[in-house]
């Protein structure tokens, strides 16, 4: 297959072909999918699929991208106006039901395991979905301060803090399949904890 070849983005089958190679690759990552094997998937010939694609590795950057897509429309909104303590619980609860889904665990494993394959793969999760809430986070730290409700000189940091507190615990285990999916009562636990540290830390 020619890597160069370009991508025909048309066709009535275009979407089932990329449907199918979602759910090979979001199972068995790029190295364990075979091309039969998403063929099956995708109900279609591998002559149709070659006539979309003409390269894997063109296949799963597409779906690498469309689930990116997917994880950058699950971005939190975070209301400018409100107080810090009710704001970050909220917004720990939401990030982590995101981190902590089927999903969300799912294309992190792989943007993780093909990121030196694919060094683009792992900007592009990054910049649609990590960047953007810490650039809404940084937003928001900024006016609580105006507002004299946070002290905060490094908003970098701040930022990075607050994401490492909501990926304690839970995350890690569950990354490393030491735990099964976590609780509602379990994800409140660490919403609170999370919370509790950082207004210790940056709390007026």
């Amino acid at each position: 297959m020619n890597q160069s070849a370009a991508i025909v983005r048309t066709g009535r089958k275009f979407d089932q072909v990329l449907d199918g190679a979602r759910k090979v690759f979001m199972a068995d990552g790029f190295e364990g999918a075979s091309v039969d094997e998403i063929a099956r998937a995708a109900e279609v010939s591998k002559a149709t699929l070659y006539s979309y694609f003409p390269d894997k590795r063109l296949l799963f950057m597409e779906v690498a991208r469309s689930e990116c897509a997917r994880h950058a429309d699950r971005q939190i909104e975070i209301p400018e106006d409100a107080g810090p303590e009710q704001v970050l619980m909220d917004v720990a609860r939401k990030m982590m039901a995101v981190i902590l889904s089927d999903f969300g665990q799912k294309i992190f494993r792989i943007c993780v395991a093909e990121t030196e394959r694919f060094p683009e793969l792992g900007r592009e999760f990054f910049e649609s979905g990590p960047q953007v809430e810490r650039a809404k986070l940084k937003c928001y730290f900024r006016k609580a301060v105006e507002r004299g409700e946070l002290k905060i000189e490094d908003f970098d940091t701040a930022a990075e803090q607050w994401m490492a507190l909501c990926r304690s615990d839970l995350f890690p285990r569950m990354i490393f399949n030491i735990k099964d999916k976590p609780t509602a009562a379990e994800i409140d636990r660490i919403a609170r904890a999370s919370v509790e540290m950082f207004m210790a830390r940056y709390g007026v």
